[in-house]
């Protein structure tokens, strides 16, 4: 069946662009363009781009000036015959486009239908069109680069590589198992245990690999935490460079979650401004500071703020036990005023962590704490280094599942277990990393994974 779609953005833009897949691509083309210069669209004009008009035949109604191209199949995205229009951007005319392409034989295309033919067709393996959705939503330049090394071949070649290790372990196992009387060399456990290693190592490589990609994947969740009116809000605006967040000297302003996206040379954050951390009789208020003691338990890093110009209050205390066992960067704010609370103290209290001078307001220290987050990045508390990062979560599963059947396959090796109880766990650890690349997954799988494209692509 042939498929259409908007594949541009819904809305005011230079041009919109109708897209068109599948057999009838090109007789569909001709049924609505009509050439100033060429009578019809052929295979002679192949990727060529042509000029013209949308016309509704039926009515006799012009559509749109136009530009139209016709690529032949399989030397397409989806590997069948395609045909894009190119016209006025705005959603009257692709719309209208749209309509009269669908009046012509073809259907409206599902969430992910063109990324999911060129799957089917052979053009991409499933962990490189799912890097294609990832390209798309990409917050920073860093992510955009690791879902174009996942498109480009190099998460589904390491997966290649380990696969084939497992089926040559797997083809000798049967081997000795099918033909025992044959003059065949037998399988020694001493070489299934060498080659088991290898596999267990290269899928730790990647699960190592996770944590830093799940960051680039989503943002580092990265929470603000302090009582109220230590300028929690006021970092906020400042990160930002924006006014985001309202910033009164009224305690309890901040009742709700507040998250922000923010890139710190290449470090996409997720920002999180919290209600401040204290006992209220506010009903509301009460409820934001209890969502903002639940989002530190899902942080990655908290930025804990306390004024320097008060001494530590009980709410002060109760915060510098919630990050006890957390990733945090401290804020020592209100630097300017008259300080009661020391470095020295606070030091006493936190550890070794580092403490930064600042002053919200007159926008000092704000540069030290970007510095710190690039650090604690750049130096493997979060990030692993690696040419193939792992950054999606059903990726991350099925690397964990196959890890679990080639430790299990190691035990068994090491104990003499018969050599076709060993197959098994091998089988089941080939099988979990062709899930990844989309060589044994099933059709519901499928579904649900292209199920979060948009319709276009």
């Amino acid at each position: 069946m042939t498929i259409a779609a908007i594949s541009t953005s819904i809305g005011e833009a230079g041009i919109g662009i109708v897209r068109i897949s599948g057999k009838k691509s090109l007789d569909i083309g001709n049924k609505i363009f009509r050439g100033n210069k060429v009578e019809k669209l052929d295979k002679s004009l192949n990727r060529r781009l042509v000029y013209g008009h949308i016309v509704d035949g039926e009515r006799d109604l012009l559509i749109d000036e136009v530009l139209i191209s016709f690529m032949a199949g399989p030397n397409t995205y989806t590997r069948e015959d395609m045909v894009e229009v190119y016209c006025h951007g705005g959603i009257i005319s692709v719309r209208k486009v749209l309509d009269l392409v669908l009046r012509n034989g073809a259907r409206i295309a599902e969430a992910g239908e063109f990324t999911k033919r060129a799957f089917l067709n052979g053009r991409l393996d499933l962990s490189q069109a799912e890097a294609v959705i990832d390209m798309i939503r990409a917050k920073t330049d860093k992510s955009f680069e690791a879902s174009l090394g996942q498109l480009e071949g190099s998460l589904s070649n390491k997966v290649k590589n380990i696969r084939n290790i497992l089926l040559e372990m797997i083809a000798h196992v049967e081997v000795s198992i099918d033909f025992p009387d044959e003059d065949i060399e037998e399988v020694t456990y001493e070489d299934l245990e060498r080659s088991a290693y290898t596999v267990k190592e290269e899928i730790e490589k990647l699960l190592s690999t996770s944590q830093r990609g799940r960051i680039l994947r989503d943002g580092l969740n990265t929470v603000i935490l302090g009582k109220p009116n230590v300028g929690k809000s006021s970092l906020l605006n400042a990160i930002l460079r924006e006014n985001r967040a309202i910033v009164t000297n009224i305690p309890g302003t901040t009742r709700d979650i507040i998250e922000e996206y923010i890139n710190i040379d290449g470090i996409p954050l997720k920002i999180v401004d919290t209600a401040g951390i204290r006992v209220t009789e506010d009903v509301v208020e009460q409820i934001g500071v209890n969502k903002a003691k639940e989002t530190v338990e899902k942080a990655d890093l908290i930025i804990a703020i306390f004024d320097g110009s008060r001494e530590l209050s009980e709410e002060d205390f109760e915060i510098i036990d919630l990050i006890k066992d957390k990733k945090s960067i401290i804020l020592l704010n209100k630097t300017d005023l008259p300080l009661k609370l020391t470095r020295a103290y606070l030091k006493s209290l936190l550890g070794e962590r580092e403490i930064i001078d600042s002053s919200i307001e007159l926008g000092t220290g704000l540069d030290i704490l970007e510095k710190n987050i690039k650090e604690l990045f750049y130096s493997g508390q979060v990030e692993i280094n690696s040419d193939t990062i792992v950054t999606n979560i059903r990726h991350k599963s099925l690397l964990e599942k196959a890890l679990e059947n080639i430790s299990q396959a190691l035990i068994d090796i090491k104990s003499n277990v018969p050599i076709d109880c060993i197959e098994v766990d091998l089988r089941n650890c080939w099988e979990d990393l062709g899930e990844i690349s989309g060589d044994t997954v099933g059709e519901d799988i499928l579904d649900k994974i292209f199920a979060e494209f948009c319709i276009g692509k």
